[in-house]
C-alpha cells in the first residue's frame, strides 16, 4: 500500500502529418517543460498514429502520446497552456489518478530490434531443418516404394 499515490496522466494528440523527428521533439519539449514547472515524469509513451473517433480540425487520424507525471497540480497549467498555444497539438486532456504508480517501459528500440532479428534467425533455422527432414523422409519413402514395386 506504500505505492498508492496520486499522479496525473496527460494524453495529447498531435497532427498526423508531423515527421517522426518532430514528434520526438514535441515529446521532449513537453517533458522538459513539465520538469521545469516542478513536475516529475513517471512515464512517457508515444502510442502511435491512430484513427480518431471523429474528425478534429479536418484530421481523421492523430499521433497519441501518453504522459504520466507527479506534482503539486500547479505544473499542469503550464504544460496545458503550451499545448493550447501549439498548432501541432489538436487535443489534450489531463486526468488525476490514484493507485499504484506506473512503471516506466523501456523505450530502447535497438534492443527490441536485436531480439526480433535473433528470434527470426532461430525460426528460419528451424524451418530450414524441418524442410530438410521432409526432403529426407520423401526420398526414403520413394526408395521404399521402388523396392516394393520391383
Amino acid at each position: 500500500m506504500t505505492n498508492q499515490k496520486t499522479y496525473y496522466e496527460t494524453m495529447y494528440i498531435l497532427r498526423p502529418d508531423i515527421a517522426e523527428d518532430d514528434v520526438t521533439k514535441h515529446i521532449d519539449k513537453y517533458n522538459k517543460l513539465l520538469e521545469e514547472a516542478g513536475g516529475k515524469i513517471l512515464d512517457s509513451q508515444m502510442r502511435g498514429k491512430r484513427r480518431l473517433a471523429y474528425q478534429i480540425s479536418k484530421h481523421r487520424e492523430g499521433i497519441y502520446v501518453q504522459l504520466s507525471h507527479q506534482g503539486d497540480g500547479q505544473h499542469i497549467f503550464k504544460i496545458e497552456k503550451a499545448m493550447r498555444l501549439s498548432e501541432d497539438v489538436i487535443r489534450y486532456m489531463t486526468v488525476k489518478q490514484e493507485g499504484p504508480l506506473p512503471t516506466p517501459r523501456p523505450a530502447n528500440k535497438n534492443e527490441n530490434t536485436k531480439e526480433k532479428k535473433e528470434n527470426d534467425k532461430d525460426s528460419n533455422t528451424k524451418t530450414e531443418s524441418t524442410i530438410e527432414n521432409q526432403k529426407v523422409d520423401k526420398s526414403e519413402t520413394a526408395k521404399v516404394n521402388e523396392t516394393e514395386g520391383s
